[in-house]
């Protein structure tokens, strides 16, 4: 079976893109490499669906995967292509379905600020105490 083709968009100077792209050769795993300053019509066109101009982003089967939100290391992003399987849902679902999660962690990220907040407030009203009665 053939695997589709891969592109992986990169810049001269970025080391983590030649630490991705050799673990792409390592896993025998042949990609095209575009540079984005040879092809800026063409990240720019990424960039404006991603809305992160993040190098190296890898595009497999019509998907986007960005450093950071999709991939966290180099062997991170080859098991994403190596495993990787298309969704058998609709773009629209799975658009809905991902704003609800999105809208849900960042509920949980708030609540967990909202708690360390509290605890440092907590702790300066305990320092104001005992200094009001020194």
């Amino acid at each position: 079976m053939k695997k589709e083709k891969i592109v992986i968009y990169t810049n001269k100077t970025c080391p983590y893109c030649k630490l991705v792209k050799e673990n792409l050769e390592k896993n025998n795993i042949k990609f095209e490499e575009k540079l984005t300053e040879d092809n800026v019509s063409e990240w720019t066109s990424v960039v404006s669906l991603t809305t992160l101009p993040s190098v190296p982003t890898i595009v497999y089967k019509d998907n986007y995967f960005v450093p950071g939100r999709d991939f966290q290391n180099a062997e991170h992003a080859v098991n994403i292509i190596n495993n990787f399987e298309r969704s058998e849902h609709e773009t629209q679902k799975q658009l809905l379905e991902s704003i609800k999660t999105l809208n849900y962690q960042i509920n949980i990220a708030f609540g967990n600020l909202d708690g360390v907040l509290k605890q440092i407030e907590n702790k300066l009203n305990k320092k104001d105490e005992h200094k009001s009665t020194n």
